[in-house]
């Protein structure tokens, strides 16, 4: 009898471990109060911004004259599981979601870019992402883009010498301050943050951390970021979509 309760133990010591291992998404960790307000559609404050990006879809501009829909057809149509990605005209370089609409705007659109950050550029990531809403978060296996993204995830920075890692793997599910320490998930992002009253970039939250560890962070938009980026959706891949999330 006691072998067999040594070995119940041992079962469940494994199972809770793996169940630890699994993609889990900012919301689990979130209050009660935070994912009711998600869940519904009225109170979500980040809707604000989708429904502002569904009308910059259709908003005619630049040198050209046209809008988004003029190539891309409704928004309803478009789809952002697989970004990060590679740019095809110059596969060197990474771009995600929000250099994707930039290059759009300036090379087809001759149109200005909107900057990273604007309220405008948000709006239109949060707008598009939320046509995914549901769908399972799929980037592409690029061995070399997710090898580059894990460097800068375990790189210990800034002068408490920590890394992504140590906290969002080593220690999630722990508390730290007022916070539950999450796995640091990007399937929500544009993301609204009860701290920030406004929806913010993934690369603004990435900066938020290098901040917090006293590291010089990245410019958004760099290519370290969209890196870093594309691990992470590799790391939670399968996950679905929630832009916009709402988070604490």
């Amino acid at each position: 009898m006691r072998r067999l309760a040594a070995l119940l133990v041992l079962l469940a010591s494994v199972a809770t471990a793996s169940a630890e291992d699994l993609p889990r998404s900012g919301l689990d960790y979130a209050t009660p109060g935070i994912r009711a307000m998600q869940a519904d559609d009225f109170q979500n404050p980040g809707m604000l911004w989708v429904a502002e990006g569904r009308a910059l879809w259709d908003q005619v501009g630049g040198m050209g004259s046209t809008s988004c829909a003029s190539c891309h057809g409704p928004i309803e149509s478009m789809a952002a599981i697989s970004y990060p990605r590679r740019d095809p005209r110059d596969p060197e370089r990474l771009m995600n979601l929000e250099t994707r609409i930039e290059k759009c705007r300036t090379d087809n659109m001759g149109a200005p870019p909107l900057g990273y950050e604007s309220r405008e550029l948000l709006a239109l990531t949060a707008a598009i992402r939320h046509q995914s809403r549901g769908r399972a978060v799929a980037v592409a296996a690029d061995d070399e883009a997710i090898a580059r993204g894990e460097r800068e995830f375990r790189r210990r920075r800034g002068a408490l010498d920590l890394s992504c890692a140590q906290c969002h793997e080593a220690n999630a599910g722990k508390q730290l301050r007022d916070e539950t320490i999450s796995q640091g998930q990007t399937n929500g992002f544009p993301a609204y943050r009860l701290r920030w009253q406004g929806i913010g970039s993934l690369h603004r939250r990435f900066q938020v951390c290098n901040s917090a560890v006293l590291a010089e962070p990245y410019p958004p938009g760099s290519q370290e970021y969209i890196a870093l980026e594309w691990f992470l959706a590799w790391r939670g891949r399968g996950l679905k979509v929630e832009t916009p999330a709402v988070r604490q």
